[in-house]
């Protein structure tokens, strides 16, 4: 495991666009592939986008393909969750999680395989 910090939520009227950031201080950053989850009130925490350590690879869930963009810049340790045309329904807490792999099939980022999670960052989407 490698150290996360999340940041970039906020309020936001429903339609605006965000941008997450996920950000560690590890030297071994780009030997991992990175997670995006997120966790609705009252919901499970789930995975919404993945990246390959280079960032050529990426996954997401087939709910929010056409408005999230996952991207890294491992020069700066970070990788990014653009949000555009914000919906009511993605209000939540938004998590980054490390993976040895990349992988394209979402059991492979299944919540119960991460131990401990950072405090994530907080999207409000108001009507």
């Amino acid at each position: 495991q490698i150290p996360l910090v999340e940041s970039g939520g906020g309020l936001v009227q429903a339609g605006g666009s965000l941008r997450l950031s996920c950000v560690s201080s590890a030297a071994t950053f780009d030997d991992y592939a990175i997670g995006w989850f997120r966790q609705s009130p009252g919901k499970e925490r789930d995975i919404v986008a993945a990246t390959s350590w280079n960032g050529r690879s990426k996954y997401y869930v087939n709910s929010v393909k056409d408005r999230f963009s996952i991207s890294r810049d491992n020069a700066k340790r970070t990788v990014y969750l653009e949000i555009d045309n914000l919906q009511e329904e993605d209000t939540a807490t938004y998590f980054c999680q490390p993976h040895r792999e990349f992988h394209y099939d979402g059991d492979y980022w299944r919540r119960e395989k991460f131990a401990t999670w950072g405090q994530g960052t907080q999207v409000t989407v108001s009507s």
